[in-house]
Order: C-alpha cells, then sequence, then structure tokens
C-alpha cells in the first residue's frame, strides 16, 4: 500500500472539522494492520506499538502541512514496525488522518526498548 489520506480526513478537512494547527496530532507506530479507506477512527487500528507526543510546531505552508521532528519514548522491544498512522486525538473518536508505509525515512524500524527519534519528510507530512 502507498501512503494515503484517509477519505473522512479528506471530508473533515473540507468541512473544517480538524485544525492541523490548533488540535492536538499525534503518529502512532504501526504493525500488523492493512490500511483501509474504510477505517475513521483509532479505534480501528490495531493496538499501537507507540503513540507520539503531540506533534509541535504544526505549519500549512502553500497547501503543505508539516511538524516538528519528534521522539516515541521508551518503545517496546519487538519485531519491526512498517507504517505509520496520524491522527487527531480528540474525545470524538480520535479520527485517523493519514498511513505511512512507503518513503518515510527510517522505516521500517525494530525497536529495542529505547527511543526512537523521528525526521518528519523535508517536504512535510503531506500537501492538498
Amino acid at each position: 500500500m502507498a501512503n494515503a489520506l484517509y477519505p473522512k480526513c479528506k471530508e473533515n478537512l473540507l468541512q473544517a472539522v480538524h485544525s492541523l494547527q490548533a488540535h492536538v496530532i499525534r503518529a502512532s507506530l504501526v504493525r500488523g494492520y492493512t490500511y483501509s479507506g474504510a477505517h475513521a477512527g483509532k479505534a480501528d487500528l490495531p493496538a499501537p506499538v507507540a503513540d507520539s507526543p503531540q506533534l509541535t510546531a504544526p505549519t500549512i505552508l502553500d497547501g503543505t502541512f508539516d511538524t516538528a521532528d519528534f521522539t516515541w519514548a521508551a518503545v517496546p522491544t519487538g519485531a519491526a514496525v512498517p507504517a505509520i498512522v496520524t491522527w487527531n486525538d480528540t474525545p470524538a473518536g480520535d479520527p485517523l488522518l493519514a498511513y505511512y508505509d512507503t518513503g518515510m525515512g527510517g522505516m521500517p524500524v525494530t525497536p529495542n526498548g529505547g527511543n526512537i527519534n523521528y525526521t518528519v519528510n523535508a517536504g512535510g507530512w503531506f500537501s492538498l
């Protein structure tokens, strides 16, 4: 599967449900998951290997959403993690934003019990 915005994310962006600069956006390391455009909330994912802290310094410039680099702290040891899913941390079901398994630096990553530092792609998370 190639990287993709979830269809519900596109709808939510167009209806101004998401504020990528004002809401708490997070990224999860996921394994054992197959992307589905029908998935809408974090509950549709298997238990994540790790959730990021709130992504900081969100910017939107020329239609591109970007954030600062970040760290997943003390990620439990385990098999390689092939994908990242971003989501909006809200009480209303934690809507999914985007799925990444291609062209993401440092992925897949094999957790060893320590921190995983992540450098966001130079082109940001996604562009519309």
